[in-house]
């Protein structure tokens, strides 16, 4: 029986072999080495990094570009894709064009500071107000689309400029949003949002792509909802839900200079969380706030995921959420290792399956 999600009528086989990684930090501010030695032996071929931009930098500061080109120097002896997330929260939401030139100035000089990271994301779920304010006009118009069309094009250019070979990666966008002007947390859905930034790039009469590929975090709507369950009657995108992400980036962007069918996605956030054993209980501190599952559960999920996304021939990177547990229990416990490295028993069926995982015949 064919997993939900599977095929796309694309017409066409995977491009490339499915990239499986993570997102993590530890990199940055622990045992580099050490840290990316995890990763690999996890089974990750990917590792995104964060760079958070405030307002008026227009490059980063020297401590964090050290951090960034001790973590990328320590993957590439892995042999480990170093990948750079550059985004902001929404306290520093680019609100003038002088903003959007600092922050594409920045992003630009991050890329000429890191050669080695040929994959920079643009963003990081600008459809959630944590991360980009205003969401809403006064009319109730969406204008976190419109704005964030306009900082992402401006931030493509810059990057182009430094190698036109980088590959910028739009958006990060969270995968659900109540697409409610008057609800005290200001969201938008993703396919909202996807639908307004198209209508303000096919406005602004661009010549050129925005993005070469869009990245979405398909996060169920809690731990113990499978990357099979899909959205057919909702504005949600889960993993599950590529013919209809697929379908929706055709119509918008139609027949422009951006790529829509055929653009590449990435999974850039995907993390199940599970529960601490209490012998590993003292390696965290706080209180779980969610309901999350076994390791059990947590292995099929991400096998499924894996598999989904395998299927699914324009999905070009998968990344988990992390390699390693956030030691605060507000935080992610998704990773394959605990808080202090050592494997959870999910490490070894997801390590495989990652190592297995090819296109669908």
């Amino acid at each position: 029986m064919a997993l939900p999600g599977c095929g796309s009528g694309l017409g066409h086989a995977r491009a490339q072999p499915l990239v499986v990684g993570a997102v993590e930090d530890a990199a940055k501010f622990g045992d580099a080495d050490r840290e990316m030695a995890f990763a690999a032996d996890s089974g990750f071929g990917a590792v995104a990094l964060s760079a958070v931009w405030t307002r008026g930098l227009r490059a980063p500061p020297p401590a964090e570009l050290a951090r960034l080109v001790r973590a990328t120097a320590a993957a590439a002896r892995r042999d480990i894709r170093p990948i750079v997330a550059i985004y902001f929260f929404s306290s520093n939401t680019p609100t003038s064009l002088s903003d959007e030139a600092d922050f594409a100035a920045y992003a630009a000089s991050l890329a000429r500071g890191l050669p080695a990271v040929r994959d920079v994301i643009v963003g990081n779920e600008p459809n959630f107000n944590l991360f980009f304010l205003p969401q809403y006009g006064p009319a109730g118009q969406d204008v976190a689309a419109t704005s964030f069309e306009r900082l992402l094009a401006t931030t493509y250019d810059a990057l182009k400029g430094v190698d036109p070979a980088i590959q910028v990666i739009g958006a990060g966008l969270a995968a659900r949003g109540s697409d409610d002007p008057a609800s005290p947390r200001a969201t938008h859905s993703p396919t909202r949002f996807i639908v307004d930034m198209g209508a303000a790039y096919l406005t602004s009469h661009r010549r050129r792509p925005i993005m070469d590929a869009l990245s979405i975090h398909p996060y169920g709507e809690s731990p113990r909802v499978p990357p099979t369950f899909r959205h057919p009657r909702t504005s949600s995108i889960g993993i599950a839900d590529y013919p209809k992400l697929v379908d929706l980036l055709g119509q918008v962007f139609g027949n422009s200079a951006q790529r829509g069918r055929d653009l590449p996605i990435v999974y850039g956030e995907y993390g199940v969380e599970t529960t601490i054993p209490a012998a590993k209980l003292p390696l965290y501190s706080g209180a779980e706030i969610v309901n999350a599952v076994d390791e059990t559960t947590q292995a099929h999920y991400y096998e499924t995921a894996i598999r989904l996304a395998s299927c699914q021939p324009t999905v070009e990177l998968l990344l988990l959420f992390h390699v390693r547990d956030e030691a605060l229990l507000t935080g992610l416990q998704s990773g394959t290792r605990y808080a202090d490295g050592t494997p959870k028993s999910s490490l070894v069926p997801v390590r495989r399956a990652i190592r297995d995982a090819a296109p669908c015949p």
